[in-house]
């Protein structure tokens, strides 16, 4: 663990990640965590004085519901400073102008993010400097390479956060709790008793605003070739010796250096997919390439999904399945273990044979057991029943627990730099397919729960 941070400075503090996620999570952590004491700085390109900038702390503080001394204190102490992320002058300037150690969060495009950190090499930087990044790590593998040799040049591994907040600890705890901390549990966690894993993340919302970044990534880079390889990466890791960073990241790692596209063929093993228009709750939608700022010649898929096989002899034959989409009927953000049937059912049982599923949802944090039983009218008559337990919704939100990591020197949750390469190399066959045209582009009505001929899942 490095050294506590006592000043964020935030580039991009202007924008809407800053506002809408990083200010409350600021502000839930003070509340939540009154002791803690640190300063905050702003910055963007935007002309704004200290009262502007201190406006927008208190709206987004009121969000959560923010007080204590400990936000009293940032409120008074917060100041804003105008600069150009890009400048190696500003930056130079802005770093100097901190107290402490401080830790720069870009909540920047990354393509400003990579300039910025271009900058940041042509001048002394602050001791115990710490650097924040927001997803993509790259737009491919050679260039997440050449993005962490940069920030190689600048500090040290465990002072870089590849920031993932998908997984917040509170997450990542509850799947390791279930996995390792039941007898009953982890002896059946392989490809013996498991017959398949699905990892879903299906929202109900659209476009909302975003074709900017959206319309050059889709589902795929958005979701699947970062956060949902990290879900699954904890799902089929092996047990850690700790719940430290370096054991924590190890095991993931090596999971994901196991992983590839099922049977090697990208084509038979992928689907795309983009929303045409529909309706959603009452609110109709247009299709997608009928969105403000879409180009309709990217064939931008709304609806990707990917299966995989981890090389391991814990995960042999066992297909892991994960699955992303925007504009759908229903919302699903889960991860559906189901087990192999029942290798004998006696004679004289009838009814539901299905095999047994573990479900685990996040956000909120849950999880369900479904098995079958003894009908209540009639015993020889097996029924589905299920089982289930509430999480919690955690201390923090995933923000907060993402800042909580970088101010206390921990980067246990973040993406190491050979994960992030890692994790381009896994999608790149994909990619290349549908690039070439090699996988249909298919549509589905927005409210729909996606192309009539997909598989269900889980």
């Amino acid at each position: 663990m490095t050294q506590a941070v006592d000043t964020l400075v935030i580039l991009g503090a202007s924008g809407d990640l800053t506002s809408r996620l990083l200010l409350p999570a600021i502000g839930q952590l003070l509340t939540d965590q009154p002791q803690r004491s640190i300063s905050l700085v702003g910055s963007a390109g935007d002309d704004l004085d200290a009262d502007a900038w201190r406006a927008i702390i208190t709206k987004s503080f009121a969000t959560v519901g923010a007080k204590g001394d400990a936000v009293e204190k940032l409120l008074k102490e917060t100041r804003y400073v105008r600069a150009d992320a890009t400048s190696a002058d500003d930056l130079q300037n802005l770093l100097g102008s901190v107290k402490g150690v401080p830790a720069l969060y870009f909540a920047l495009p990354p393509a400003v993010t990579a300039k910025a950190c271009q900058a940041l090499g042509t001048f002394d930087l602050p001791k115990g400097l710490t650097l924040a990044l927001e997803k993509p790590f790259g737009t491919d593998r050679q260039s997440a390479i050449a993005l962490n040799a940069q920030l190689a040049t600048l500090v040290p591994e465990d002072q870089i956060h590849r920031v993932d907040h998908f997984l917040g600890r509170s997450s990542v705890f509850n799947i390791l709790g279930v996995r390792f901390a039941n007898s009953i549990m982890e002896p059946l966690w392989d490809g013996l008793h498991i017959e398949r894993v699905d990892v879903i993340y299906d929202e109900t919302l659209g476009l909302e605003g975003r074709a900017r970044y959206y319309d050059g990534a889709g589902a795929l880079m958005d979701m699947i070739q970062s956060h949902l390889l990290q879900v699954m990466a904890v799902l089929a890791m092996e047990p850690p010796s700790t719940l430290g960073a370096a054991d924590l990241r190890d095991a993931k790692q090596i999971v994901l250096r196991a992983t590839k596209v099922w049977g090697d063929d990208p084509v038979a093993s992928s689907r795309r997919a983009r929303y045409a228009a529909g309706e959603i709750d009452g609110k109709k939608l247009p299709a997608y390439k009928d969105e403000e700022g879409v180009d309709p010649s990217r064939e931008t898929e709304t609806l990707a999904e990917v299966t995989l096989q981890v090389d391991t002899w814990r995960w042999k034959g066992v297909p892991f399945t994960l699955r992303s989409g925007k504009a759908l009927g229903s919302r699903r953000r889960e991860m559906v273990v189901t087990f192999t049937p029942a290798a004998h059912i006696p004679t004289g049982l009838t009814g539901s044979t299905e095999p047994a599923k573990l479900r685990l949802l996040f956000a909120p944090d849950s999880m369900s057991i479904e098995i079958n039983i003894n009908g209540t009218g009639d015993p020889y008559e097996l029924e589905r029943t299920t089982l289930k337990a509430e999480f919690g919704p955690g201390a923090l939100l995933a923000y907060g627990e993402v800042l909580e990591g970088i101010l206390d020197g921990d980067p246990s949750l973040s993406v190491r730099a050979d994960t992030a390469v890692e994790c381009w190399r896994i999608v790149e066959p994909v990619l290349a397919a549908w690039r070439d045209g090699k996988v249909p582009l298919e549509e589905y009505p927005a409210g729909s729960e996606g192309p009539e001929d997909w598989p269900e899942l889980g």
